[in-house]
């Protein structure tokens, strides 16, 4: 294999006040990777895409670097040939790992003084050194609320008087060998890691709006081997699940229900399948080849029904999970009425409709946005998190964990449950 070409620019080359940036979507079933030109006003614009089979994961795990690496590499080249840049550093999400999620609290005394970037780095030093990952790693740790004498509602709290500056912090955490071996995979190619980005954060960038997130909503990605679940409420992300149950499971039920090629599988689901039945679908078959294909063998011919039967029975097992992880992050009430699915399981025909009397709630499709330049062919839900990966490194968010001491301001645990930061900011209303 040839070794690739150093990179004629770093990840935050600058040129004019643009700054080029790479991300990477190591899927299941295929690796993505784009390139971005961000303008001085933050503005990402795609100037390059690639796409790749992999062959090298399982429900997102690595399992073969070599395969990984050359998925990577081919994703990489044709982004890169298409941009006319070369680059050296990615972003890149994981979804792998048993993603877990906690809110930690934490407080200062000011005593009535004025809150100065001092205190705040003090506050932040605080919450970090209250973060405990134990064995896993920690993979964002983000502010998610300032509280001055227990009330919330403070953005940026320089300047105003207290006698208690308080912090909580979100920190999504995942299992250290997974992220390890996908660091490899990725230095395998000759790339080196920016940083990780949680998938769930990076899709809810994208295709979540704002009121949507004051609001309270959840959103569902089916991934090819994982379903992540995120929380959104008054604004902030609350909560991350992973489910290791996706689009492929559908696939393989197909192939084993009709003993036929995966390959053909994944054809039925993609062409002939959906998550509704309609009357018709009782009638209209649709020949099946066999797995052997010696001559011998005879075609298998269903009805459509049959075929949308076996998907819903997956879909039935996958919700359910779904339902379990919504309940397990507080998502309950009045508030959380709202779900998006995205993710490339979301293309399937008649999902949300499917979703919304599965979960008792409304349900949308959420595709990308927030990025000028996407090719429509990749503007559906399969590419919520490639695209979320851009909006990240170009929000250039704060993060007190990988900052480390005095770097940048975020909050910390004091009780760990999320249901006491709801509490926080509805008394904070």
């Amino acid at each position: 294999m040839a070794v690739r070409i150093p990179s004629r620019l770093p990840l935050t080359a600058k040129a004019g006040g643009e700054r080029l940036v790479a991300v990477l979507d190591v899927g299941t079933s295929k690796v993505a990777a784009l390139i971005a030109l961000i303008g001085p006003d933050g503005e990402p614009r795609v100037i390059g895409t690639g796409q790749k089979p992999c062959f090298g994961l399982r429900r997102g795990l690595v399992t073969d670097f070599d395969k990984t690496e050359a998925a990577i590499r081919g994703a990489m080249d044709q982004a890169e040939r298409a941009a006319g840049q070369q680059l050296d550093r990615v972003y890149a999400s994981i979804s792998a790992g048993n993603l877990t999620s906690t809110v930690v609290s934490v407080e200062i005394d000011i005593a009535g003084a004025s809150i100065t970037s001092a205190d705040m780095a003090t506050l932040r030093d605080e919450g970090r050194a209250r973060i405990n990952p134990g064995n896993k790693t920690v993979v964002h740790a983000q502010p998610a609320l300032y509280t001055l004498d227990g009330q919330a509602g403070v953005e940026s709290p320089i300047g105003f008087h207290a006698d208690r500056l308080g912090m909580d912090i979100h920190v999504v955490a995942a299992d250290t060998p997974p992220l390890k071996n996908l660091d490899r995979a990725i230095r395998q190619a000759h790339l080196g890691l920016e940083t990780l980005v949680a998938a769930p954060l990076a899709a809810s960038l994208s295709v979540l709006h704002s009121e949507e997130c004051d609001v309270g909503v959840a959103l569902v990605e089916i991934g090819a081997g994982v379903t992540t679940v995120a929380v959104h409420r008054f604004g902030m992300l609350v909560g991350v699940a992973a489910i290791p149950m996706g689009a492929n499971d559908i696939t393989t039920d197909l192939a084993a229900a009709f003993a036929t090629r995966r390959s053909v599988a994944e054809r039925l689901k993609a062409l002939d399948g959906a998550a509704m039945a309609v009357p018709k679908d009782n009638h209209e078959a649709v020949e099946i080849p066999p797995v052997s294909d010696d001559g011998h063998a005879e075609p298998l011919r269903v009805p459509k029904a049959q075929i949308i039967g076996v998907i819903r029975h997956r879909l039935d097992l996958l919700f359910r999970e779904v339902a379990r992880a919504l309940d397990g992050q507080g998502f309950s009430g009045p508030q959380a009425r709202q779900v998006v699915l995205t993710g490339g399981g979301a293309e399937l025909r008649g999902i949300a409709d499917f979703a919304a009397g599965a979960l008792g709630r409304n349900v949308r499709i959420g595709r990308p946005r927030g990025l000028t330049g996407l090719p429509p062919a990749q503007g559906g839900p399969a590419v919520a998190t490639l695209a979320g990966l851009v909006l990240f490194a170009a929000q250039e968010r704060g993060d007190i964990w990988h900052a480390g001491p005095r770097a940048v301001p975020q909050p910390s645990t004091g009780s760990g449950k999320i249901a006491n930061l709801i509490e926080k900011l509805r008394g904070g209303l």
